[in-house]
């Protein structure tokens, strides 16, 4: 197919750099969905340049530290800016930083900030920040989501899990005895537990972003908004709940004269229908994943009718379902295996979703580098088959070790979208046909869903999860013992080790082969997710609308976009 063999070149080719996704894919042709073309060669720049595009849901939180969702990245990408930002190229260009050098043996990082720099107050800012608000994000009393993600930083699990009485390893109380320090107003000296290819990729992803020192002493920083103070190409300008969100470019952002967008306005609609509607009556620039949907029963009208601003791209990322394997029915592994075998995935692909995904028997997706290649091309994602006969055999067995004669009421949930919907009832209807069993679904408002995963109270759930950077342990480490994105509260001593000793080991073969058995520890021997399919990215853009970046896992940059005269 032209997408894999595309992402096959494009891995070959991020082997020599990083690439970080922001929670978060590849485009046919450059390896982003970014349209570079100089306004000047074209129609010249449109003399209103404000943005207008539409989140489907409402950022849960705009505290870089508390972010976990594609939703909230969007929004955070527009206001701060780490120690460096990734271009069209998915390439580490200067952020906050202007350079950095690395040690020959992978474990220091001096990075010397832009002295120009400033927060939207006309603060400075200074590596003094940083170390501030990694230190913020790191503190067990934050309960970050992901400040697993900073790890990597000597010291820095052992001082966010000092409180925590599982923690094998050596805990650290002393902030000072982890590996960042200011050595200077404008240097950060950043020292890693071992040698992290990716780490530099990294300081662009939001938990890495710095936050303002008053954050600390004004609780209401993150929802007071006209005045809430950061460091990127824009300003947060109006917050409507359930309506809009308006941000306006930030004359202090050190690299102003590279934003050609004045504003940009976030329309607030859960309804695709309503969205792609305002797509075609000019309301909206921009529709579509990651941050909008257009109706999947649409998807071959629209592409027949507007095939010059369709866009189909293979992303890394996945569309799956989740078990809470502590609640029953699912706390039975032959139960789970039973539903994840009595689905069939093409129909869904191909007659529910509509958008060339991919049917998904793995959790790791096409576009993740593995030892030579994709991760995907050299291990197969053969965990198990479709087959309705054997799930059958399996419920049934499930059913009798747990003494059920019945089984229980089951919920599946899902967050508020039309797509979302549609794909549910399908399975749901798949499950009492093929299985003789009743799921109920229900539709949770973004932020409910979100905690009711987190705080385990649900049986089945929707998840979707795209790259950070691009290394499986991106996707693998989430399913270990305690790692604050397991919902399911999985835990496998084996799959543990496996995935840790990827941390340690120099040899890419032995790496890679660790993944693969833990893979199969999660999917083929304890179904703790039921992957569905590998996501491509579906949007229209209108033809005037350039510079939109879309990174290799499906993570999307209007940051330098702009608007041509139509």
């Amino acid at each position: 197919m032209k997408r894999k063999s595309l992402l096959v070149l494009l891995t070959l080719i991020l082997a020599f750099g990083t690439v970080l996704a922001a929670c978060g894919s590849k485009n046919e042709g450059t390896g982003n969905n970014t349209d570079t073309g100089s306004a000047s060669e074209s129609n010249g720049l449109a003399k209103d340049q404000v943005l207008k595009i539409n989140l489907t849901a409402e950022p849960p939180t705009l505290d870089p530290a508390q972010a976990k969702d594609s939703q909230t990245n969007t929004v955070l990408k527009f206001l701060y800016e780490g120690l460096v930002r990734i271009d069209a190229d998915g390439k580490e260009q200067a952020g906050v930083a202007t350079d950095w050098k690395i040690s020959e043996d992978g474990l220091k990082y001096v990075f010397n900030l832009n002295p120009e720099a400033k927060w939207s107050n006309g603060d400075a800012i200074t590596a003094e920040d940083f170390v501030r608000s990694w230190e913020r994000a790191l503190k067990p009393e934050t309960a970050s989501p992901y400040a697993y993600q900073l790890y990597y930083i000597k010291g820095a699990e052992g001082y966010n899990r000092s409180s925590d009485e599982t923690f094998e390893g050596t805990k650290v109380t002393d902030f000072a005895q982890v590996g960042v320090k200011a050595t200077d107003e404008h240097t950060l000296e950043v020292t890693l537990e071992n040698p992290t290819p990716y780490f530099l990729g990294l300081t662009a992803f939001y938990t890495y972003y710095p936050v303002h020192q008053s954050a600390d002493t004004n609780d209401k920083f993150f929802t007071d908004y006209k005045n809430m103070i950061v460091n990127g190409p824009f300003t947060m300008d109006q917050f409507l709940k359930g309506q809009k969100i308006v941000v306006k470019k930030n004359d202090t952002y050190h690299a102003a004269s590279d934003i050609k967008l004045t504003e940009i306005n976030m329309s607030l609609t859960s309804s695709s229908a309503s969205e792609l509607q305002a797509y075609k009556s000019g309301q909206l620039d921009y529709t579509g994943h990651p941050n909008g949907e257009i109706p999947t029963d649409q998807i071959p009208a629209v592409k027949a009718e507007l095939p010059n601003e369709f866009k189909a791209t293979g992303i890394a990322s996945t569309y799956y379902y989740q078990f809470n394997v502590n609640e029953a029915p699912f706390n039975n592994v032959k139960i789970r295996k039973a539903f994840a075998m009595s689905i069939d995935r093409q129909p869904i692909v191909d007659k529910v979703t509509q958008g060339g995904q991919i049917p998904a028997f793995g959790f790791v997706p096409p576009g993740i580098r593995g030892e030579n290649g994709e991760f995907r091309d050299e291990h197969k994602d053969d965990y198990f088959t479709e087959n309705v006969e054997e799930a059958k055999k399996l419920l049934e067995e499930g059913m009798k070790e747990e003494g059920y004669t019945t089984l229980p009421a089951i919920t599946l949930i899902y967050n508020t979208s039309d797509n979302h919907a549609k794909i549910a009832l399908a399975i749901a209807d798949m499950w009492k046909k093929n299985l003789g069993v009743d799921v109920k679904t229900e539709n949770q408002e973004w932020g409910v869903f979100l905690e009711n995963r987190q705080n385990q109270n649900f049986q089945v759930a929707r998840a979707g999860w795209s790259a950070d950077y691009n290394d499986p342990y991106n996707f693998l480490e989430m399913w270990t013992t305690g790692n604050t994105n397991n919902d399911s509260k999985f835990s496998n001593a084996q799959y543990d080790k496996d995935v840790k000793d990827t941390v340690k080991s120099a040899d890419p073969a032995a790496r890679m082969a660790a993944f693969a058995d833990a893979e199969k520890i999660l999917i083929q021997d304890e179904m703790a997710v039921m992957p569905i399919f590998y996501y491509t990215n579906v949007s229209l853009t209108k033809p005037y609308l350039k510079g939109v970046q879309l990174d290799f896992s499906g993570a999307i940059d209007f940051t330098r976009a702009y608007l041509e005269e139509k």
